[in-house]
């Protein structure tokens, strides 16, 4: 009932053009993933909000970073919580129960993460008794994913969390209190975090300047455009060291149709 069925989750994504993991949730091939880390928000802002009108997939407002220099990227799966109401609390614990959970709310999610999950978890910016991990849970959501979490919510624990210096958070504060009056609402639907609307499956690329949730179909293209502009900026900076080409005739959005021609000349040399 709270976590959301395989075919629930398709029916979310149907644009996904990978293969998809066992509970549904597209799987954005690793070697993709890898190439995402090199992408800057601002390259995948211009071809998801510019290019196909997605507006709201970056979140960049994080009170709290820990290990900002370290790229976030991997596979959403979300989590929402609500605040607290008795009689729906129960029918989640009596959920929890007939699946055989065990633990707090929280200890549900984190036992199903899998290499290459990045927990985004909606706690509606709640701080204090929000605080979704402390170091023992964050220990174990490392080993599980080897890659990050987000939580629009607290975290404990962290100076002991921070010496994980591979796995970067982004949460809106710390406190020493435990998670306390909230009820886990939905594993794997659609989520607000901040700004951004985010769904199961989506690729994450977390930087120092925030989070980009990257729908699948368009990450293909975000990878490749990126790459595309790096490759670019390496030909102009050489043209421009040669005299071959002003400044006026690089930095412009589109080339002439000679600069054109000479760098797809160029290109293939370069692999």
């Amino acid at each position: 009932m709270i976590f959301n069925d395989p075919e629930r989750i398709r029916a979310l994504t149907p644009l996904n053009p990978f293969e998809r993991s066992s509970d549904g949730r597209p799987q954005a091939p690793d070697d993709l993933l890898e190439r995402l880390k090199l992408v800057t928000n601002d390259e995948a802002w211009g071809v998801l909000e510019r290019g196909h009108g997605y507006h709201f997939q970056f979140e960049g407002d994080w009170k709290v970073h820990l290990q900002p220099d370290v790229p976030l990227v991997g596979r959403v799966v979300t989590a929402a919580y609500v605040p607290l109401r008795p009689d729906f609390n129960d029918v989640v614990k009596a959920d929890g129960a007939a699946n055989g959970r065990t633990g707090g709310q929280n200890t549900w999610i984190i036992d199903q993460l899998q290499p290459g999950d990045v927990l985004v978890v909606d706690l509606f910016g709640k701080v204090e008794d929000g605080t979704f991990i402390g170091d023992n849970l964050a220990t174990a959501a490392r080993a599980r994913t080897g890659t990050g979490m987000i939580i629009d919510g607290g975290i404990r624990d962290s100076i002991q969390v921070n010496e994980f210096k591979d796995f970067p958070v982004y949460c809106r504060g710390v406190h020493p209190s435990a998670i306390y009056d909230v009820t886990l609402r939905e594993v794997n639907g659609t989520v607000r975090i901040g700004n951004a609307t985010v769904m199961p499956g989506d690729a994450v690329l977390g930087t120092s300047a925030g989070v980009t949730f990257i729908p699948p179909h368009l990450l293909r293209e975000v990878v490749e455009k990126s790459e595309d502009t790096r490759q670019r900026d390496v030909f102009g900076k050489l043209r421009l060291a040669e005299g071959a080409y002003t400044s006026g005739d690089i930095d412009v959005s589109n080339w002439a149709a000679h600069i054109e021609t000479d760098y797809q000349v160029w290109l293939p040399k370069q692999s």
